[in-house]
């Protein structure tokens, strides 16, 4: 009953005049960002941290969540309508989304899309609400040594399982975790990698990093690989509306996308993607029309629709909870909290049950509002799509340009800016992922002062971290993590030995 009474005292926060006006903001610059093939939340995100400092952090967040969730809902009219995923959670969505638009079925595969994402959204947000304050109790128990074990897990997770390649991955991370250690270190007072710079003491604005990394980087490398030319988009034809048939053979695919999504998405080496193939596929196996996949089948896109939302939802959860990120956008986010003074955790419940509580009864409206703008507005959204790709590629820039040099006024975060920004964009250029430098960044000092704060309990003595059973139990699976995979891939490389005769 608290988790709802809190709730209520959250719809007071987010029904007030100013921030619904930011959650309207932020789920209509979230679609059009989703809509536009190459952008996404993490980049448009980044890009306004500089931007909305002088907003009220409450207010801010309201904005960011309805950024990312307009853009897991924007995603799918460019994989549906011109076979271009928008978000890489939406290219499941493209398979039978465009051969149902290419049969004049257009109208209806945005619709199952945008009211399967809302179904699955609100039911990920009723997950956020009921299970937030059971994590935050368990989370109360922790100590040091298993704060320091959880940074761990979350950087082996991130790093090595979720990108294509484990080493490129940690590369990515231990770039952050040195980025992290730039500046003067607050237990010994010693100048960390800070080089003689004067400016390089306080260490480096993880919003630098973020608009580098996400905004110049991203656009860099987007504008790099930009052609000429014109994508076909495919008219709608006939009604938005759904048949009963289609409802009929929607209703399940929503609900099992739901349950697919919000608990992969809230796993520390969660994501969209997962969820959504694990939802195509069972639909295929449970359809009673198999034939039609790969044709246009309406299941093949309400159901990854759905998952892809829950799975936004579940990011919340340790985010949150526990200041974990697991994914891109939850990375900036949480950089976002850090540059209001806020840490994620367990206290923040009780800290700032206003901002966190008022934050989830924003996302109960952003769907409502989401389904609303999605529907009715889905020409004005066709429209974007033929909005000339260097002026977006220009806009980014010159936004991400001003917003930094509004932070400190400083020509030396300029130069930074673009620094990091060129790396980002080789990064992207040799496949490199870019969130576990932020994540390494982020959490990487707050590693350090955990392990020596058990260090300093234990006087040194290292088996503090396996003989309490939580620490021992997340390192065990860290390790796990990082051994399976290699073991996996040796004996799938291991040629069977030849037989002599």
């Amino acid at each position: 009953m608290d988790s709802f009474v809190s709730l209520a005292n959250g719809f007071a926060v987010a029904l007030t005049p100013v921030n619904l006006m930011w959650g309207l903001i932020g789920v209509t610059l979230g679609t059009f960002v989703g809509v536009l093939p190459g952008l996404g939340p993490a980049l448009t995100i980044a890009m306004l941290l500089p931007i909305t400092f002088q907003v009220e952090p409450t207010a801010a967040f309201i904005l960011f969540a309805g950024i990312y969730f307009g853009a897991m809902f924007g995603g799918s009219t460019t994989s549906i309508l011109i076979n271009t995923p928008g978000e890489s959670a939406t290219i499941v969505t493209a398979l039978e989304g465009h051969q149902m638009a290419k049969r004049g079925r257009g109208g209806p595969a945005l619709a199952t899309a945008a009211i399967g994402s809302f179904v699955a959204g609100t039911l990920g947000v009723v997950g956020i609400t009921l299970l937030a304050p059971i994590i935050v109790k368990f989370a109360l128990t922790f100590a040091p040594a298993d704060y320091f074990a959880l940074m761990l897990l979350a950087f082996v997770t991130v790093s090595a399982v979720l990108g294509s390649s484990m080493v490129r991955g940690l590369t990515a991370l231990v770039l952050g975790l040195l980025i992290g250690l730039v500046g003067v270190d607050l237990q010994t007072g010693q100048a960390r990698f800070a080089f003689g710079q004067m400016a390089l003491l306080d260490g480096i604005d993880v919003v630098i990093i973020c608009v580098g990394l996400f905004a110049v980087g991203e656009t860099l490398h987007l504008a790099s690989r930009y052609r000429a030319g014109k994508d076909e988009i495919i008219p709608i034809k006939g009604s938005l509306w759904m048949t009963k048939q289609d409802w009929a053979r929607s209703w399940k695919p929503w609900l099992r996308g739901a349950f697919i999504g919000f608990p992969i998405g809230a796993m520390p080496a969660g994501g969209a993607e997962i969820p959504t193939f694990l939802s195509y596929f069972t639909e295929k196996k449970l359809s009673k029309h198999q034939e039609e996949f790969g044709k246009g089948a309406i299941e093949g896109v309400a159901g990854p629709e759905a998952a892809n939302n829950a799975s936004a939802a579940g990011v919340f959860v340790p985010l949150l909870t526990l200041g974990l990120p697991t994914s891109a956008t939850a990375a900036i986010m949480l950089s976002a909290f850090q540059s209001y003074g806020i840490n994620p955790g367990p206290q923040l419940l009780v800290s700032q049950p206003d901002l966190v509580w008022g934050l989830i009864a924003s996302l109960y409206i952003g769907n409502i509002l989401l389904l609303v703008l999605n529907l009715p507005l889905v020409g004005l959204w066709v429209q974007v799509l033929k909005i000339p790709t260097p002026y977006l590629y220009a806009g980014i820039l010159l936004f991400a340009t001003i917003g930094t040099y509004g932070i400190s006024q400083s020509v030396f975060d300029l130069a930074l800016l673009y620094a990091i920004g060129i790396v980002g964009f080789f990064m992207r250029r040799y496949d490199f992922p870019t969130s576990p430098v932020i994540i390494g960044m982020i959490l990487g000092p707050f590693a350090e002062q955990q392990f020596r704060r058990a260090m300093t309990i234990s006087q040194g003595d290292l088996s503090v971290f396996y003989t309490r059973p939580i620490s021992a139990t997340l390192i065990t699976i860290s390790v796990l993590a990082l051994v399976v995979p290699l073991v996996l891939g040796l004996l799938r490389n291991r040629k069977p030995a030849s037989v002599s005769t």
